[in-house]
Order: structure tokens, then C-alpha cells, then sequence
């Protein structure tokens, strides 16, 4: 048998880890990679366990392994790279913004620009779920929510497509890609202060924070364009990677897909055992804070350590058969994370799949991957198809 490696900047493996993932968390449940320097935990149980504990595993130098490796500074306001209690007071601002009163409203427009996209696509030989649909439709509803235009929206994406793509070089961050990113941001941001409308970025403009000591104060520039800035990626990337995984393994298992189409009440849970199967985002990378004892070992203040709730999320000891796709699975999984860092986007991410769905398999309940020109993207943050381009006929 070949040696345990696990790498996250290898494609190889990223393109399926699973196989590494078993053998991790039967071998080496606490993984050292001496290359980069990382510790990994692999079982659902130490995942569970990690992923709330901030005051150990902390996530304000970074939860991307590249930004984290790479030591570069990361600014405020980026709330997944943020503990407490500056996590804490940004967290509690954004969450007076997504709520489910906004979420309800939502809805209708998630469907709206599923129609605009996919309509167009009927009486075709096929479509692209990536391209033609998790690209264009999440995006669209983020700047919706945030209040940019649509021509605006093509290039921010293309701009955080840029940005979380891993090069053969790893570690090889820009000093530069947060104030790139940023600068796409600053002219709707200066537009808006002037022009407030019923949208996030007005919201976010006009909110107030209140400081440790009491004081209130409103959100510096620099704040509301981290905000801006990270609510837009975030929200478009993972859900493009959710609605690519599901469409490729509705095409996989046609029994359950026709099941789905005789009773559409349970595509919730098809989108439930997708997030568990094949998340979107499956590894996170933490700080260690203090010394922690795990398996006999000690793990010093200073180490890096991933949490891999991709693998987590097959724990043989958790899920029974757990790498078969089952819609009908109960049991839950850490696909959204847990405690303090908890997707805040949860809820959103789950309308627009299920919406995505919907409409999906209105008009085309068969469709088969064409494996020949699919494509996985390679980025740090998220896993998932670039192109998945399915045959509808």
C-alpha cells in the first residue's frame, strides 16, 4: 500500500479526496503533512468538537489553507477571518441583515432569474448547470441583495473567480488580493452612500456597531467594503459548487431524481444529503491558540491545523454507508460549519438550491453528464465543477 499523503493543493487528490479522507480517519486521525506544516483532523466527532472551539482553533489569520500558510496580513470586517469580539459585533450586524423576512422575499426573485436562465435553454440538446445556471443565478441574487447592477455583478464574479483560483504555486498569495478585491467595491459603495435604496449595502452604510465599551458608532468605509466585498463571494461561489455537485448526482442516480420529480417536497432533503456528500467548501484551516493534547500528542500554540468536515461528513462511526448518495438520509452534517462560524448564508444558499431545482426538473426531469467536457475548479476555499455540462436528450 502506498503512504498516507493528504494535500490540499494537490488536484489530484482534490479531485477526489475521499479515498485520502478513509484512510485518515482510519490511520491517522490526527495527520501531520511535514511539507506545509499542518495538522488535520478527519473525524466527525474531533471535527464537531473543533470547529465551535474558537478559543483554540482560531480563524483570524485566515480559513483558506493558502491565506493561512501564506502569514499575509488579513484586514477587518472579513467576518470568516475574525474572532471574538470583533467576530461578535460584525456577526450580529449581518445577521439583523439576513433575515427571514428578507429571505421570504427572496424567493420569488431566486425563481424569476432561474426562469431567465434556463427558459432560454429548452428544446436544446442539453445545458450546463455551472455555467448556464450556478454562475449566473446566486450571483445575480447576492448584488440583488447588496444593491449592484448587473453588469457589475459579471465582473465581480470573474474577479473572485480570480481570486480563489490556486496557481501551481501554492503559498503563492498576492499581499494584494484583499485590496483588489476591495476596489471593485468602492465606487458602488461611494454611489450608494448618495443614492440609499431598500438594499444591503444601504443597510450597511447606515448601521451602527456597538464598541466593547458601549459606544456606538457607524461602520467605517473600509468595514462596509470588507462586508460588501465578502458577502459577494462567498455567496456566489459555494452555491454554484452545490448546484454543480446536485446536478451531477441527480444525473448519477435517476431513481431519486424521478422521485423528486413525482413529489418536489423533497427536494430540500436531495439538497441536505448533497451539502452532506459533496460540500462545497470542506476544508477549514485554523490558527492554534494554545497547546491541545489530541491523540496523545501535543500540538503547540502556533501550529496550523485543518478541519475537514468533507471527510467528517463520511465517518463511517456517524453515517451508515456514508458514500452512498441516500435523499432520504437523516443525521445532518458540518457542511455549514458550527457554533460562532456557522454560515450565515445557510439558509439563502439552501432557498436558491432548492429553487434551482424546482425549476430544473420542471422542464427537464432526465438528463446524463457529459463527462467528456466537464471540468473541477481548483480553488483553495471551495470544491466543485467549473463546467457540468449535462445531455437532456
Amino acid at each position: 500500500m502506498t503512504d498516507l499523503y493528504y494535500d490540499p493543493f494537490d488536484f489530484e487528490i482534490d479531485d477526489n479526496p475521499y479515498p485520502v479522507w478513509k484512510r485518515m480517519r482510519a490511520e491517522a486521525p490526527l495527520y501531520y503533512n511535514e511539507k506545509y506544516n499542518f495538522y488535520a483532523l478527519s473525524r466527525y466527532d474531533d471535527v464537531a468538537q473543533a470547529l465551535p472551539d474558537w478559543q483554540t482553533y482560531r480563524s483570524g489569520r485566515g480559513t483558506t489553507a493558502d491565506i493561512l500558510f501564506s502569514g499575509i496580513e488579513v484586514p477587518p470586517g472579513i467576518l470568516l477571518f475574525e474572532d471574538p469580539p470583533l467576530h461578535d459585533l460584525h456577526r450580529r450586524l449581518l445577521s439583523r441583515v439576513f433575515t427571514p423576512r428578507r429571505m421570504l422575499a427572496v424567493e420569488d426573485l431566486v425563481r424569476g432569474f432561474c426562469a431567465r436562465a434556463l427558459d432560454p435553454l429548452v428544446g436544446e440538446d442539453g445545458f450546463d448547470f455551472v455555467v448556464d445556471l450556478g454562475a449566473i443565478m446566486p450571483m445575480r441574487t447576492i448584488g440583488y441583495l447588496l444593491g449592484i447592477p448587473e453588469e457589475g455583478q459579471e465582473q465581480i464574479r470573474a474577479r473572485t473567480d480570480k481570486n480563489i483560483s490556486v496557481g501551481e504555486d501554492v503559498g503563492d498569495v498576492s499581499a494584494t488580493v484583499f485590496a483588489e478585491s476591495l476596489a471593485l467595491f468602492a465606487e458602488y459603495i461611494e454611489w450608494r452612500a448618495t443614492h440609499p435604496s431598500d438594499d444591503l449595502m444601504t443597510e450597511l452604510l447606515n448601521a451602527e456597531v456597538e464598541e466593547p465599551d458601549g459606544t456606538r458608532r457607524q461602520l467605517e468605509r473600509t468595514e462596509v467594503l470588507a462586508y460588501t466585498a465578502m458577502i459577494a463571494g462567498a455567496g456566489g461561489e459555494t452555491t454554484a459548487r452545490l448546484i454543480g455537485f446536485m446536478g451531477e448526482q441527480l444525473g448519477k442516480h435517476p431513481d431519486q431524481r424521478r422521485e423528486l420529480v413525482a413529489d418536489p417536497s423533497l427536494i430540500p432533503s436531495a439538497v441536505e444529503e448533497t451539502l452532506r456528500y459533496d460540500p462545497p467548501s470542506p476544508v477549514q484551516a485554523r490558527y492554534v491558540a494554545a497547546d491541545v493534547e489530541l491523540y496523545g500528542q501535543v500540538i503547540t500554540e502556533g501550529s496550523y491545523m485543518l478541519l475537514i468536515n468533507g471527510s467528517a461528513n463520511r465517518d463511517e462511526s456517524r453515517y451508515t454507508d456514508p458514500d452512498r448518495y441516500d435523499i432520504h438520509r437523516k443525521g445532518g452534517h458540518l457542511s455549514f460549519g458550527q457554533g460562532i462560524h456557522f454560515c450565515l448564508g445557510a439558509a439563502l444558499a439552501r432557498l436558491e438550491a432548492r429553487v434551482a431545482f424546482e425549476e430544473v426538473l420542471k422542464r427537464w426531469p432526465d438528463w446524463e453528464v457529459d463527462y467528456s467536457r466537464t471540468r473541477m475548479a481548483h480553488t483553495s476555499s471551495v470544491r466543485g465543477w467549473a463546467q457540468l455540462p449535462v445531455r437532456t436528450r
